[in-house]
């Protein structure tokens, strides 16, 4: 990768797990509010959900960013955020759900990418040597 290539990779890292850090960061915020929509959406054990959704959210977001076991992360930030989209925006004939899964469904498109394609250069996954593609890994083993 290039420095710009690597640049981008970052920004894209940056803009994806500021917006799980601040989902969670506002869970942290209302807690009660949180499990009552849970709750209200039907799910099980609001706590558990609530507390599972916040440490995913955060946690997620700051490795992403910091580019720390990023395609296991992006991977595990794609399902949590297809689950997402397919309990809570569920209702096709509201327009506005409608908008929230299709925004769900795009982030999860943004998720793959970085999971298929990892880090990038500014990452700390490329600081212990785990940030080549797996193409690349391939090609550079197999010569």
């Amino acid at each position: 990768m290039t420095k710009q290539n690597d640049t981008i990779a970052l920004a894209g890292r940056v803009l994806l797990g500021v917006l799980f850090l601040m989902s969670g960061l506002g869970k942290l915020a209302a807690p009660a509010a949180t499990q009552g929509y849970i709750a209200a959406m039907g799910l099980p054990l609001p706590l558990v959900s609530y507390l599972g959704s916040t440490g995913v959210e955060v946690i997620g977001s700051l490795l992403l960013i910091i580019g720390l076991q990023t395609r296991v992360t992006a991977s595990a930030l794609a399902v949590f955020t297809l689950l997402t989209a397919v309990l809570f925006h569920n209702n096709f004939a509201d327009q506005n759900q409608m908008i929230h899964f299709m925004k769900n469904i795009a982030i999860v498109g943004g998720l793959l990418q970085v999971a298929a394609f990892g880090a990038g250069g500014f990452s700390l996954d490329r600081r212990f040597g785990r940030s080549a593609a797996p193409s690349a890994r391939t090609v550079t083993a197999a010569q």
